[in-house]
Formats: structure tokens, sequence, C-alpha cells
């Protein structure tokens, strides 16, 4: 059977089509589409006309590749900007209306929980606990797990566009925004830090997104990008995350747009990205951390084949 899976995130809507036999799928097509579904109104929880259509646009856009494909079924589910929208449902009320499509809105545990099956399906976490992190636009999942189950998880609403706009400022960012946004994290993650005091865990798994990125500009810098062909996982060099940290830190929007392996859809949130991931690895002492390819899209594959 040929599936397509329709991921509409607060930043882009993911489109993937593949083939599945029995318990193992086949990826043919992929596809990201920068929609920007939250801006200008995302931290007041509604999705601005502009966006609000640009968003319809680009699902018929995806139907049209889908149609070329010739897929038997199709399955389309939101995450956090039509999930908590005041008109998320309207939106999900219009595409039906002009494309006979469902969306099934996931609850952000729902997320949290498929993400882990996407992680799963591109490495092997091990026998020891580990730190998975999804950054988004609209919210951040984490989830402490090893290969066997799933201890503690949580979705928050510290994605990337969220903080952006709420910390919006002049660049290279100040020291003074730097400082506001750790201590927001600090106050706002305080139930991650309980569970990470009970679930100890040896190293951080950054999910597909901003961490494709930080994987990208390293290979880009330091070594070659033969690294990343046909692989579904990485283990970054601390030293390198922190190198490309600082350079974020130090960039303005037209330095970044000139940085080898930095995707122009991503030059507005990766900084605040890269700083939520570096509190994370400073804050917890982190010595390892991992690039899984795979993320949300990916578990729902998994377990669209395991029904």
């Amino acid at each position: 059977m040929r599936i397509a899976v329709i991921d509409l995130g607060t930043n882009t809507f993911n489109l993937v089509i593949a083939d599945h036999n029995k318990s193992y799928y086949t990826i043919i097509h992929q596809d990201k589409f920068p929609v920007k579904l939250g801006e200008g109104g995302i931290n007041q929880n509604i999705i601005q006309p502009v966006p609000f259509w640009r968003g319809i646009d680009n699902i018929e856009k995806m139907l049209s590749i889908i149609k070329e494909f010739s897929v038997s079924k199709i399955y389309a589910f939101a995450t956090s900007a039509i999930r908590d929208a005041a008109n998320g449902a309207q939106f999900v009320d219009a595409v039906f209306k002009l494309f006979k499509l469902k969306i099934n809105v996931i609850t952000g545990n729902k997320e949290a929980q498929l993400i882990y099956l996407g992680v799963k399906s591109a490495l092997s976490i091990g026998k020891k606990n580990a730190l998975i992190m999804d950054i988004g636009g609209g919210s951040t999942e984490f989830i402490i797990a090893n290969d066997d189950e799933i201890f503690w998880k949580r979705s928050y609403k510290l994605g990337a566009a969220r903080l952006l706009e709420k910390f919006e400022g002049p660049e290279p960012i100040t020291t003074e925004s730097l400082m506001a946004i750790e201590s927001y994290l600090t106050d706002e993650l305080k139930t991650l830090n309980k569970a990470i005091q009970k679930f100890k865990v040896h190293e951080l798994i950054g999910s597909s997104g901003s961490f494709d990125t930080f994987a990208e500009m390293i290979c880009h810098q330091f070594y070659t990008t033969d690294l990343l062909e046909g692989k579904t996982s990485f283990e970054y060099r601390i030293n390198d995350l922190i190198d490309i940290h600082q350079q974020l830190l130090k960039s303005t929007r037209e330095q970044r747009l000139k940085m080898n392996g930095l995707l122009a859809m991503r030059v507005d949130m990766i900084v605040i990205a890269s700083i939520f991931s570096n509190y994370i690895i400073q804050k917890y002492n982190i010595k390892k951390v991992r690039l899984s390819t795979y993320s949300l899209k990916e578990g729902v594959l998994y377990k669209m084949i395991q029904k």
C-alpha cells in the first residue's frame, strides 16, 4: 500500500509518501513547506488571515503531489498552532470543506508518544535513559525513555516561534535578552527538572528540525556532508555544538542567510532553538548528544503500519 502523511506543524508543513509492506516502509517522496502558521498570532492563540490562507494554499499543493503518486491512504494531523488557536477548528473545517481532507488534531501527550516512536525507528536509544527533545514552532516535547519504555513525557508551549515572538529584539542578541530567555526557561521547565532528578539521563537525543540544521552546519564547517548522507542518526561533538552556538549568538539575520548548512526557512528560529538546546545541555551537564533525523511524522508512519 502507498500511504501519505501530512504533518501540519506551526512553522512547517511536511509531506511524506511511503510504500509499506507488512512491517516495514520505504519513503519514496518528502517535501517541506515553510508555512509559518503561527506568524503574528502564536502567543495570542490565533491563526492570522495571511498564514491561515497560506496554509490552505500549501495543503492544496501537497494534495496535488499526492495525486501524482497514486496514494491509497492519507493521514493528516495538526499540532500546536492549530491545537491551541481559537480558530484552529475553523481551519480544520475549511480544509475539509475545500478538499474533503480530515485533519486529526493531536494532543501534546500524543505528539510526544509519536516522536518517541519516530526516534526509535531511526536509532537505538539503548538500555540507559535518554532525554529526547523535539523543538517545534509552537511546542517543545521532552521524553525520558530507553529502548523499552517511556518513563515520562510532556509537551510545553515553548516552541521556537512562541519564544521568538515573546523575546523579539535587536540582532545580534543581547546578553540581557539571553539571560531573560534562560530565566524564563528555568521557570517554565520546573516539572522537567523534577523528572530528570527522578529518572537520570545519560544523553540528549535531538529530534529532527533544528537538530538537523545543527548537524548540517557542523558537517559543512568542520567535516564533510558525506557523514549525513543516507543516515538516520548522527553523534555530535559537544565542542562543535558550542562553536555553532557561539556563531549563532553573534550573528545577524543577514549573516545567517549566508551560513552553509542553514536553510533560509530556519534562519529566523535557529538562534532561539540553539539557546534552548544549549540551555538543556549545560543545565544537566550532558556529555553525549545525538541527532535522530526521524521524528513525529515517522512515528505516525510507524503507527499506521502497525495498524
